[in-house]
């Protein structure tokens, strides 16, 4: 039997993606908090959530990469293989993010540009559609089509010279910080955090752990079956590094926004890439650890959330909008703080049910929430024949 074969579905992966898509849910509900609350005693708070829980776009776009290499490095590199991969992106990426582009654009049309010519306004739509500048969050999604573009050429690399794929981080690491420090002192290019290469990292660690996945699985695994000297070192090192770099993070901004220090540019980068390398890391040992260990309360509900996390991603902005157009009318600071922890509700719990319900019961859900979970058939005992119905 061949190792295409083989290759086992990991279920823990939804648990990453959940976490992942909580942690985008938290930044965008605390950014308005963190230029409007600076002079509350709780700044420290809104601005360690804002900041601590920004690995959701890099943990997915590792997430995606993982999946990817871990699913085709086996395969034979043929056009069919690569045929079949573009048709999937364009089915289930390319059209609900075209569809969400021209959602968001006619809406945002109608807040702030009344009156705009239509043909201006088309060539403002197709200049913000290829840029992934529709809406403030697409921009995500813009990546991960660069990444998608490079996908078949990295696979193909990294098949004619297996030895490389051993180095697939320190080559990652190495193209974004070319990038980052070549256009910090070079050639600038506007919008930094929309090109792929700001992410490169992440996406050679998804190729790295998806090729030899199969080999260092038991290591993600956190038990005293697995534990050895080594392993036990390692997992320390990793969740230290990861707690240390998140607080640095969290603290050199918090300085930033309240005016008492600036650094180089460089620094917020470098805490930035460290905390949420580690931490993509961290979610996968954490994933293990629930759905092996962690009540089904809790498991459960955040599997489902996993396998919704795209269509919640692309429609969660849209229930934040709406949600901020009723802002507390008072200055007591508890109901302040309970609006804003409000957002966070909205948009998850909002956002959940309309995609949950989508994906259940309208026909051709994909095309406008992307790749979704099959419903379940509906299992009916039939009394007079003792057999089950299967709708």
């Amino acid at each position: 039997m061949s190792e295409t074969l083989k290759r086992e579905r990991i279920p823990e992966l939804n648990l990453v993606r959940a976490m992942a898509i909580i942690g985008v849910l938290c930044v965008h509900s605390t950014s308005y908090a963190t230029v409007d609350m600076t002079g509350s005693g709780y700044y420290w708070l809104y601005n360690f959530i804002n900041i601590f829980m920004k690995y959701g776009t890099p943990t997915f776009i590792f997430m995606s990469s993982f999946v990817l290499f871990y699913n085709y490095y086996s395969r034979p590199l043929d056009k069919k293989l690569v045929s079949n991969f573009y048709k999937k992106r364009f089915v289930y990426i390319l059209l609900p993010y075209f569809l969400f582009s021209l959602f968001y654009f006619v809406i945002l049309h109608f807040t702030h540009y009344q009156g705009r010519p239509f043909g201006e306004s088309a060539i403002s739509f197709i200049t913000k559609l290829f840029t992934g500048k529709a809406y403030t969050h697409l921009y995500f999604v813009f990546i991960n089509m660069q990444f998608y573009l490079l996908f078949p050429l990295v696979l193909w690399l990294l098949k004619k010279y297996p030895a490389v794929v051993k180095w697939s981080v320190p080559i990652g690491l190495l193209i974004q910080w070319a990038f980052i420090v070549s256009n910090k002192y070079g050639f600038q290019v506007p919008n930094k955090g929309s090109w792929a290469f700001s992410y490169f990292s992440y996406f050679m660690l998804g190729a790295f752990i998806g090729v030899y996945f199969p080999k260092i699985k038991q290591w993600f695994v956190i038990s005293r079956e697995n534990a050895t000297k080594g392993r036990v070192a390692s997992w320390i090192l990793l969740w230290a590094v990861w707690i240390a770099a998140g607080l640095g993070h969290v603290y050199i901004y918090y300085l930033l926004r309240m005016k008492i220090a600036t650094y180089n540019t460089l620094w917020y980068e470098f805490f930035w890439n460290l905390h949420t390398f580690a931490c993509a890391l961290v979610l996968i040992q954490i994933a293990y650890l629930l759905y092996r260990k962690g009540p089904a309360l809790i498991a459960k509900p955040l599997n489902r959330l996993g396998a919704l996390s795209f269509g919640i991603y692309l429609i969660h902005p849209f229930f934040l909008l709406l949600y901020r157009e009723f802002p507390p009318q008072t200055g007591v600071s508890w109901l302040v703080h309970l609006w804003y922890a409000g957002g966070f509700t909205v948009a998850l719990f909002a956002s959940w049910i309309v995609v949950g319900l989508t994906a259940r019961f309208v026909p051709f859900a994909w095309v406008i929430f992307g790749n979704l979970p099959k419903p379940k058939p509906r299992v009916i005992p039939q009394s007079n024949s003792g057999q089950l119905d299967v709708r």
